[in-house]
């Protein structure tokens, strides 16, 4: 059951730990990018099945606690409020996690490394999607439908959640809150897909609950220093490693694709 950590070895082990540190930091101080940096991270020492297994249990939690730190009911209305988006999402998520046991290395690191890369660069520039009222539902369908193929496949749904609710304009704290309960929402979904997809097993599971331990600690740490920071320059020297991170991922996908 614990042959994993055998598998990995202490130093990648070492690795995986501060990777998911930094991400639970992040995480605490500015509200998302836990899976994008552990994916990001992981994927670039441990096999992609590994990597997305390990930050499922970790993603879980802390999105859960995310989505109902202003209490249940508010989350419940950001439910009602954002429904169809989360449906879309949700069976998305549930459909391609099963494909992650099927499709080449190379395609798993392109599709996750773009989003993230393309996500990363337009925070940094000041660009944002606008979406005329007109055209939000058939936005809310197509937004959702990426995000969740995207979130089934990497574990990472984030990037294009932020894009929808800051076209639309939603009011900063409901964002943060949305987004805790998208992504609660989802995770859950994620770690009973790939309960089903084999990504999460009685090999893997012991190493993603490992992983909570320095998510919690990141985490806690990332809170901390909420106040202490400012925001505007921790976040953007954020998005620079999101792109740093992505840009490897898809140096590793191209490289797949081309041996």
């Amino acid at each position: 059951m614990l042959e994993i950590f055998a598998q990995i070895g202490p130093v990648l082990m070492a690795l995986a730990v501060i990777v998911t540190l930094f991400a639970g930091f992040v995480k605490g101080a500015v509200g998302f990018a836990l899976p994008m940096i552990m994916i990001s991270g992981l994927g670039s020492v441990l096999a992609p099945d590994v990597a997305l297994a390990a930050l499922i249990v970790p993603t879980v939690a802390a999105n859960l606690y995310q989505s109902l730190r202003d209490g249940l009911g508010a989350a419940l209305a950001s439910v009602k409020r954002f429904r169809l988006y989360m449906a879309i999402v949700l069976v998305f998520i549930a459909g391609s996690a099963q494909l992650v046991r099927v499709i080449p290395d190379w395609v798993f690191y392109i599709a996750l490394g773009v989003p993230v890369t393309g996500f990363a660069l337009m925070q940094i520039v000041g660009w944002r999607l606008r979406i005329a009222p007109g055209h939000r539902r058939r936005a809310e369908i197509v937004i959702g439908a990426v995000a969740g193929f995207i979130g089934g496949l990497s574990g990472v749904w984030g990037p294009p959640t932020v894009a929808y609710l800051t076209a639309i304009e939603v009011e900063k704290k409901e964002a943060m809150r949305m987004q805790g309960v998208v992504y609660g929402a989802g995770s859950v979904v994620l770690l009973a897909s790939h309960l089903r997809s084999g990504v999460l097993n009685a090999e893997t599971l012991p190493l993603s609950f490992a992983m909570l331990i320095p998510t919690g600690i990141g985490m806690a740490l990332g809170y901390w220093v909420h106040d202490r920071l400012d925001p505007v320059r921790f976040r953007r020297a954020t998005l620079v490693v999101l792109v740093v991170a992505g840009l490897n991922l898809i140096r590793r996908g191209v490289a797949g694709l081309l041996d």
